[in-house]
């Protein structure tokens, strides 16, 4: 009997399926997401595959799933309305943030609201100091008193955050008895259980928004769940972390917090995999879907992560050199930054009548024009089939019927004729100010964390990544691009990929010189226990379970931390000093001390087999494809008669132009690029 280990990435516009069995053969499925219930989308996808192929529920010996579940709720503001008991004097905490902008000079920029509206915030008398005494006792009654008003007022979770309860946990404690006593049914966070560190506002924010998705995410894993067994799927799910790991649904259901990223991350750790492959060093990946537009980054085989990142602003991002734009996480999460940018981003006319794309965006439902489901606005993707980079007839594989001449149509008469432009000269500037906002999100993670991107190539998937990469590149002076195999579907190729990972921190806080190896040891070793508990329960023991240390460490004096790894024998001022250069563009003195802020283990469950085959094997043809048709590149080359190619046809290099055309995707080759076929099946585009 076939065993199959199945991903699953849904995205605002399609729902991607990839199968994978031991001897490398593939089976993909594309479908349209179902918004109001994307569980039904992955059990109906499913379905179709054991239709198409005769497998069945039990030839699956796994799910893997990544899931915009949890960022959508908050993007939407559809999260729980949640209650929140703190310390008096500290109810406004959320509201005060860090007192940082992400446009200093935009007089018309508003933070977004707090997830938990201020009568909602209660208060209760109790004091512990930093180093973990109790300076006033929990006064209970204020507590139920709390409670009372918060049940009365209608909320569906609570999240009790106190102060310095990082350091002793007593008090926080005592409220989770309480709240369990009088409504045990509620759903409960309390910030030492999610988060025992330093830093009252990140600790705040992290809870509630832990608590915030909680039920959200909790209905929606139950309700798969029920889906999965209802088709005869018994085997385990496991849900992608921001992290790049895997973890089991019952998990990602008690802490959604670490799922909030969950798609995005896929791909990256799948381009990490194929980097080391391919003896790539250095690559920015490059990800844009229906929705959204995705950029990271790997060096040296490794990707980059963050101990904390924002979402919910314009642009989703790690980076502390642009704050303040929508709710903090300091959770660890691959370092990426996501615009709201992709094939369903609108095209619109502002009040000056200059043109503007996204961020609002059509989705699968109504979606673009040519997809003729009831869309009335034109999108990026109406923008290209105008152009002639997608097929005008049908998406992935004839799954979506398209209606080339409704985009024309609609475009003609909301675009090009306000802006006295031809069709072709309006699509071209939607498709341009489409790359000018993504390429935002490739500099995030490169020229503004000291990277040069022309000393990287540029990894391009996601349904419309290839479409747009070449000419994004040339515009960086990036001078390679690769594109890999089923590209439209490489977020959920990424999933399989991936380990179930665990990640645990406690601040802890030491000078860096004169330490005691032997204190340090004791501390992660505590941690390091509670990543082996949970990994046994996962059934990971022994050699199964990889281990890593790293530590938060500063400058004394600095307000934000740095992490660098801790290996035995190494000495975490030098590390420190390295990465702060790198960073920064300098380091301080030999006479400048460095403090230990925070301690982390990441806990690792590895298979005992490799995760994917070296070589994969693709069960779907890709349809009929050949000859040619006009495609605009723009006012220096105008239209060209351009051939329309399979990923095969480059087996032997080609010049551009070209269309590249696949089941999941679209690559677009321009004039004067130069694209083949390495060994491992991807495009390598000289542009």
């Amino acid at each position: 009997m076939s065993r199959f280990r199945v991903a699953v990435d849904i995205g605002g516009t399609f729902t991607d399926i990839v199968f994978l069995d031991a001897d490398g053969r593939l089976h993909i499925k594309k479908v349209s997401s179902s918004v109001d219930d994307y569980a039904r989308a992955i059990v109906d996808g499913l379905r179709e595959v054991f239709d198409e192929t005769g497998l069945g529920g039990g030839d699956v010996i796994e799910v893997l799933h990544g899931t915009t579940v949890a960022s959508n709720a908050l993007l939407e503001l559809s999260g729980a309305r949640t209650g929140l008991i703190t310390t008096r004097g500290f109810r406004d905490v959320l509201e005060i943030r860090r007192l940082r902008m992400p446009r200093l000079y935009d007089l018309t920029w508003e933070k977004p609201p707090t997830l938990v509206e201020r009568r909602l915030r209660m208060e209760v008398s109790e004091r512990v100091d930093a180093r973990g005494a109790v300076q006033q006792a929990l006064d209970e009654a204020d507590v139920e008193r709390a409670l009372d008003r918060l049940l009365a007022q209608g909320i569906e979770a609570l999240s009790v955050c106190l102060l310095n309860a990082w350091a002793n946990p007593v008090h926080e404690q005592r409220v989770k008895s309480i709240v369990g006593r009088l409504a045990p049914d509620l759903p409960l966070c309390v910030s030492s259980d999610v988060l025992p560190e330093i830093k009252e506002y990140e600790r705040t924010s992290t809870t509630v928004i832990n608590t915030y998705v909680l039920p959200i995410v909790r209905r929606y894993l139950a309700t798969l769940r029920t889906g999965l067994d209802g088709i005869g799927v018994r085997g385990p799910l496991l849900i992608m972390q921001s992290n790049g790991g895997l973890m089991t649904d019952a998990a990602a259901a008690a802490m959604p917090m670490h799922i909030i990223e969950s798609g995005p991350a896929a791909g990256v750790v799948g381009a990490q995999a194929l980097a080391r492959r391919i003896g790539f060093a250095k690559l920015i990946t490059f990800d844009m879907g229906g929705t959204t537009a995705k950029a990271s980054i790997v060096e040296d085989g490794a990707v980059s992560r963050a101990t904390e990142y924002q979402v919910g602003g314009g642009i989703m991002h790690g980076s502390r050199l642009l704050t303040g734009s929508g709710y903090l996480l300091r959770v660890p999460a691959i370092d990426l930054a996501e615009v709201g940018a992709g094939g369903g981003s609108i095209v619109w006319r502002d009040a000056g009548g200059a043109l503007q794309v996204g961020p609002r965006s059509a989705g699968a439902s109504p979606g673009p024009l040519c997809y003729d489901l009831g869309g009335t606005e034109p999108t990026v993707t109406d923008a290209n089939i105008v152009l002639g980079y997608l097929n005008p007839t049908a998406l992935a594989g004839g799954a979506v019927k398209l209606n080339a001449a409704r985009s024309h149509e609609i475009f003609q008469e909301r675009v090009a004729v306000p802006l006295g432009l031809s069709l072709a000269e309006a699509a071209y500037g939607a498709h341009l100010i489409a790359a000018s906002n993504m390429m935002r999100a490739i500099r995030a993670v490169s020229s503004e964390r000291g990277r040069d991107p022309r000393e990287y190539a540029l990894f391009a998937f996601g349904g419309n990544g290839p479409l747009f990469a070449a000419g994004m590149a040339r515009a960086l002076e990036m001078t390679r691009v690769v594109v890999p195999p089923a590209p439209g579907l490489f977020s959920a190729f990424g999933l399989l990929y991936s380990e179930v990972e665990h990640h645990y921190v406690r601040t802890w806080r030491r000078p860096a010189r004169g330490l005691d190896p032997a204190e340090l040891n004791e501390a992660f070793g505590r941690l390091e226990d509670e990543a082996r508990r949970q990994l046994a329960a996962e059934g990971f023991t022994g050699t199964a379970v990889r281990i890593a240390h790293s530590a938060d460490c500063r400058y004394q004096g600095q307000s934000f931390e740095l992490t660098v790894p801790v290996t035995a024998g190494a000495s975490i001022e030098e590390a420190f000093g390295r990465e702060h250069e790198r960073t920064y563009g300098h380091r301080a003195g030999a006479d400048e001390p460095v403090e230990i802020v925070s301690l982390r283990v990441v806990g690792q469950g590895v298979s005992d087999r490799p995760r994917v085959p070296e070589r994969v094997q693709i069960g779907r043809g890709p349809g009929t494809l050949g000859g040619s048709r006009r495609v605009y590149f723009g006012q220096r080359d105008g239209w060209i008669v351009t051939p329309i190619l399979t990923r095969g046809d480059l087996g032997t290099p080609r010049d551009g132009p070209a269309i590249i055309e696949e089941y999941d995707a679209t690559c677009v080759v321009p004039p004067g690029a130069r694209a083949a076929l390495d060994l491992s099946g991807n495009i390598v585009m000289e542009v």
